[in-house]
């Protein structure tokens, strides 16, 4: 096993002058902070959470794009409590009151995607109002957090993912991407991201990668993983060959696909695989080897949130009733 150490929704509202606007919020979560805010209070307004809590969300393990999710949620929160509503006023039935306005009392009811992100916006913003004694306690923590299950992958059989990686062989740049994939469950984003300096194969016998992200927002996800002793030999002779400058793979996300595709067909799988596929096989191969959730969660890169909505995926996969 590898070693590590350490949704689509409705249109996102503009926020108001008073929340920061979602390009903001995306700027915000790759630079340090300029300003010293004022602290909240129990008697603050509800208002005056937009900046603290941006900033909360920008220091911590979340995207630009959940900021500007929840930012966006805060405001339509907000609007509907009242934006000079003292926060020790707040009461459950404010919380409920809002989440049927939205369910039952506007022309469009809202995806169930997007009402299961709105809970978890209000589950992470009166978390956060009670972990720093803003309030006394978390008025969200019992509300329940329903989403719904998309369906489950059809993963490879083990006979299936030797025949890939058989069929890959015959193209080094398959070859890399599979072993890669297969060996560390990275995401899309981070196989593209993955810079020829964060290879490590000075000691051939134990490659490993590092993956890093830009700015601050998602320093926590940055772990090393461990690769198969063979990766050394194919990766030099990838370079060899293809010569890469800066990314190890400089190409489109359709190139990705495209080489992938290819091994696939040569492989003679009928099955619909994809780069999501293979990290999914390899967060499956990982749970049934015996791997800790919460060591999977961290060598996945994932948050608490996201993981959330994706171990049930896993050990449904791995463990079928």
């Amino acid at each position: 096993m590898s070693d590590v150490r350490p949704f689509q929704s409705e249109p996102v509202e503009q926020p108001s002058l008073f929340f920061p606007q979602p390009e903001e919020a995306q700027a915000a979560a790759q630079r340090p902070s300029l300003v010293t805010l004022p602290p909240l209070t129990a008697g603050s307004a509800l208002s005056a959470c937009a900046l603290p809590y941006s900033e909360y969300l920008r220091r911590t393990n979340h995207s630009g794009y959940t900021i500007t999710c929840f930012l966006s949620d805060l405001r339509m929160f907000t609007e509907f409590t009242g934006r000079e509503m003292e926060l020790r006023r707040i009461a459950r039935g404010h919380i409920t009151r809002w989440l049927s306005h939205l369910k039952f009392d506007r022309a469009a009811p809202p995806a169930p995607k997007t009402m299961a992100r709105r809970v978890t916006f209000l589950k992470n913003f009166f978390a956060w109002l009670a972990e720093t004694r803003v309030l006394p306690h978390d008025l969200a923590e019992n509300i329940a957090l329903t989403r719904p299950a998309p369906p489950l992958p059809e993963l490879l059989f083990e006979d299936e993912v030797a025949r890939l990686e058989e069929a890959a062989s015959s193209d080094v740049r398959a070859q890399v991407l599979v072993t890669l994939l297969l060996a560390t469950g990275l995401k899309k984003e981070e196989v593209k991201g993955l810079r020829l300096a964060h290879v490590d194969v000075a000691d051939p016998e134990h490659p490993a990668i590092e993956v890093h992200f830009p700015g601050q927002a998602k320093r926590r996800r940055e772990r090393r993983m461990e690769l198969p002793q063979q990766w050394t030999a194919m990766y030099e002779r990838y370079l060899e060959r293809f010569q890469p400058r800066e990314h190890v793979f400089e190409c489109t996300d359709r190139n990705l696909n495209y080489i992938l595709g290819a091994a696939v067909k040569r492989a003679k799988i009928e099955k619909r695989v994809t780069l999501q596929l293979l990290r999914d096989i390899y967060a499956v191969r990982q749970l049934r080897a015996g791997i800790a959730p919460e060591a999977l969660r961290e060598r996945l890169g994932l948050s608490e949130e996201a993981w959330y909505e994706t171990a049930e995926k896993y050990r449904k996969l791995a463990f079928p009733a």
